[in-house]
C-alpha cells in the first residue's frame, strides 16, 4: 500500500523538528563533539521516516521482524538518529547524557551496540550497497521490508554509489529508497566547486532509478516525494532532498567551515535563541 501523506499531522512533525535540533545541539555543546550542520540538514527526513509513518517502526522493539531498515550512509551525521531512537524507547534516554563519554553507547559514529542502528558508516560510499543487500535479502525471504538509505551529496563522488545504483536497478529493488541530502557542501567546500555533480536527477534517472525531488525542510514537499514509494513500476526510488547545511542556526547555514567546528560561548547562546524559534513552517 502506498504511503498517504493526507493522514499525517504536519504540525506534530514541525514540533519534532525543533525538538530534534535543540536536543542535538545540547548534546554536542556539552561534549564538544559531533557534526551539527550535517545532522541539522537531514532532520526533517528522519522525522518523516520515524514519525510520519513512512517507515514501519515499532516503539520499544528495535528488532521487530517486520521493521523497515533505515541507514545513514553519511556516517558523520549518525547522532541525528540518537534522540529519535531514545524517544522510541529503544534505549534509555539517559544515554543521550553520556554521548561520546566512556561507558556510554553513543559515539560520534554509530555502532551496532546501539539498538535501532541497522548499519554503520565512517568511510563514505558504503551505505547504498548495504541497503541493496538488505533489500534483496528481504525479497528472497518473502518479506516486504522497505530499506531507506540517507546519502550525502558528496558521497555521489564515490564509485561504489554508482555500482550499487546499477545493481539496484538491475534487480528491480523497488523496496529500496535512497535519499540524497543535497546541501551542496562537503567538508572542504561547495560540491560544484570541488567536483561538479551537475544534474543529479538526470544522473540517477540514467541509472534506471525513479527520481523525485523535494524541499528537504518542507514536510509538505517531502511527504509528497515519499508518497511515490510503491508507484515506481519496479524501479528503486531516489529522492533528491534539497537542503541547507546547518539549517536553523544562521551562522552555520551554508558554511563549510562549520562541518565539525564547535561554537564559542557567545555563539552557543545565539544558537539557542535561534533554535527557540522553529525554522520549519510547513
Amino acid at each position: 500500500m502506498a504511503f498517504d501523506p493526507r493522514k499525517v499531522d504536519v504540525a506534530d512533525l514541525i514540533a519534532k523538528s525543533q525538538w530534534l535540533r535543540q536536543t542535538m545541539f545540547e548534546m554536542v555543546v556539552k561534549q564538544q563533539a559531533g557534526h551539527l550542520p550535517s545532522s541539522f540538514s537531514i532532520a526533517e527526513v528522519l522525522v518523516c521516516l520515524y514519525y510520519a509513518g513512512v517507515a514501519r517502526v515499532t516503539r520499544g522493539n528495535p528488532k521487530a521482524p517486520d521493521r523497515d531498515r533505515i541507514l545513514i550512509s553519511k556516517g558523520h551525521a549518525a547522532m541525528s538518529q540518537y534522540p529519535i531512537l531514545a524517544d522510541l524507547d529503544f534505549f534509555p534516554k539517559e544515554e543521550l547524557e553520556r554521548y561520546t563519554q566512556l561507558g556510554g553507547i553513543l559515539g560520534i559514529y554509530a555502532d551496532y551496540r546501539i539498538p535501532g542502528i541497522e548499519g554503520i558508516s565512517g568511510s563514505l560510499g558504503h551505505g547504498l550497497g548495504m541497503g541493496c543487500g538488505m533489500a534483496l535479502a528481504a525479497r528472497q525471504d518473502g518479506r516486504d521490508n522497505k530499506v531507506f538509505v540517507i546519502l550525502g551529496d558528496g558521497e555521489n563522488y564515490e564509485g561504489s554509489i554508482w555500482e550499487s545504483a546499477m545493481f539496484a536497478a538491475h534487480h528491480q529493488l523497488d523496496r529500496l529508497v535512497a535519499i540524497v541530502d543535497r546541501n551542496q557542501l562537503c567538508m572542504l567546500g561547495r560540491t560544484e566547486d570541488l567536483l561538479r555533480l551537475g544534474d543529479l536527477e538526470a544522473k540517477w534517472r540514467s541509472f534506471g532509478w525513479e527520481v523525485a525531488s523535494a524541499n528537504g525542510h518542507s514536510y509538505t514537499s517531502l511527504l509528497g516525494a515519499f508518497a511515490r514509494i510503491g508507484q515506481t513500476g519496479g524501479k528503486p526510488l531516489v529522492i533528491i532532498s534539497n537542503t541547507t547545511k546547518g539549517k536553523g542556526v544562521s551562522f552555520m547555514e551554508g558554511e563549510a567551515v562549520w562541518h565539525n567546528r564547535m561554537p564559542s560561548p557567545e555563539q552557543t547562546e545565539l544558537a539557542r535563541r535561534e533554535l527557540a524559534v522553529n525554522c520549519i513552517v510547513d
